[in-house]
């Protein structure tokens, strides 16, 4: 929050006691301490030393439990701190028998508590003594459990075992360390502004009490109207039953009436559904006769179709036969014809296998001959390119020697003609 961060806090200036400024905040945050961390040494001290105590009285209280149970918490104490609790135990038990031997003999007198010790100065300084081994043997526990963190833990986790007065004292202390520590947090500046908070809402609370009185009076207002008028709305259905029991009178004999004449409707349509079923029951006789002829016309058809029925049968019991013979004849031929198909299916997958090697060598010899064939014609180009190299050189070479020879002929003549000048 800006309070955190250093932020001043608002001033109680702005909070005027004669008017109320609006919460534009939570009040439960107003409340909460400005800070959410201890900044100065001395607070942090004392919180210190509180968890401090708070951890040691958690320890003392299971110091009992711990000490009966010592074999199941070996391995987590370590050895130091079990030959510290069993010579703890040792005195412990010393000292409970010393005060049983002392309220024996009458010389410890318990009183709201408290025991006061009546003997010789011997006695007195015996126990004090037991006392004194008894606080150095809980301070060396403490120091020993402060030390070892792990045991520390482990021996925690036994609360269950801690005494109700314990529980409730160290309940006490969490309490009295939240409260310490919420006065910690709170500045002077805070808790008068707290106080300032506190004063308005009081405010706020007396006029809300003031408008809740107002309302209340408005409602109790509202009420007795509210039974004025349900006072006049009685007197209405008052009225509309006198009203209606006036009407069921009147239905009374309007029904009686109606009911006469019912009767005498009644009357005249049963003389008339009388002549009616006359005409019916005429009527069913001539259909009864009109019935029988039917039927006998009937008997005589259903004759002649049961006639042509079994004829029908006879035929098509007939035709299954002649298909079960004809299927009969088709399976045996079938069944020659599928043992034809499996031999030629077995010697055409014997030529297929006969016909790939075949394919493979045909291959092997189409590409030999392929080969040869590249090979014949690469030698041919090459003799053809030799050949007409050798043309071109023999051309070539001609040429030369005629180019030659007509050279020397030419100087031979021009060697005589000089001779001859």
């Amino acid at each position: 929050s800006p309070r955190d961060q250093g932020s001043p806090p608002p001033s109680p200036s702005l909070l005027r006691t004669g008017e109320l400024s609006p919460i534009k905040t939570s009040p439960l945050k107003l409340l909460d301490p400005g800070r959410s961390k201890l900044t100065t040494v001395e607070t942090k001290r004392i919180i210190s030393v509180l968890d401090e105590a708070t951890f040691k009285i958690e320890l003392i209280s299971l110091i009992s439990h711990i000490t009966e149970f010592l074999d199941g918490l070996s391995t987590i104490l370590g050895s130091e701190l079990l030959g510290t609790l069993k010579e703890h135990e040792r005195l412990s038990n010393n000292m409970v028998a010393l005060l049983t031997q002392l309220q024996r003999e009458g010389l410890l007198k318990q009183e709201d508590g408290r025991g006061d010790l009546v003997g010789t100065e011997e006695q007195i300084r015996h126990l004090q003594l037991h006392q004194q081994a008894v606080k150095s043997s809980i301070r060396n526990i403490l120091r020993l459990f402060q030390a070892d963190p792990l045991a520390s833990q482990a021996v925690r986790d036994e609360a269950y075992a801690r005494d109700l007065l314990f529980e409730l004292f160290i309940k006490g202390l969490s309490e009295f360390r939240g409260f310490l520590f919420e006065k910690l947090l709170t500045s002077p500046l805070e808790e008068q502004e707290k106080i300032q908070f506190m004063e308005e809402i009081s405010l706020r609370d007396k006029k809300n009490t003031e408008t809740i009185a107002a309302l209340e009076a408005e409602l109790a207002t509202a009420v007795q109207s509210r039974d004025d008028e349900i006072m006049k709305k009685n007197a209405a259905i008052r009225d509309l039953k006198s009203h209606l029991l006036h009407l069921e009178k009147f239905s009374e004999s309007h029904i009686q009436r109606t009911k006469q004449e019912a009767e005498k409707l009644q009357k005249g349509e049963l003389r008339i559904s009388q002549a009616k079923c006359a005409k019916i029951q005429q009527d069913i006789q001539q259909l009864r006769a009109q019935l029988n002829v039917l039927i006998i016309d009937n008997r005589d058809s259903e004759l002649a179709l049961r006639k042509k029925k079994y004829k029908v049968e006879m035929e098509i019991e007939n035709w299954i036969q002649k298909y079960d013979a004809d299927m009969g004849e088709k399976q045996t031929e079938y069944e020659e014809v599928d043992a034809v198909y499996t031999e030629e299916k077995a010697q055409l997958a014997e030529l297929k296998k006969k016909y790939a090697v075949l394919e493979q060598e045909y291959s092997q010899i189409k590409e030999e001959r392929r080969r040869s064939q590249e090979k014949k014609e690469r030698a041919e180009r090459e003799l053809a390119i030799m050949v007409r190299a050798a043309t071109h050189i023999q051309a070539f070479w001609k040429g030369y020697l005629v180019r030659s020879l007509l050279k020397s002929k030419r100087k031979k003549k021009g060697k005589g003609k000089k001779g001859k000048k």
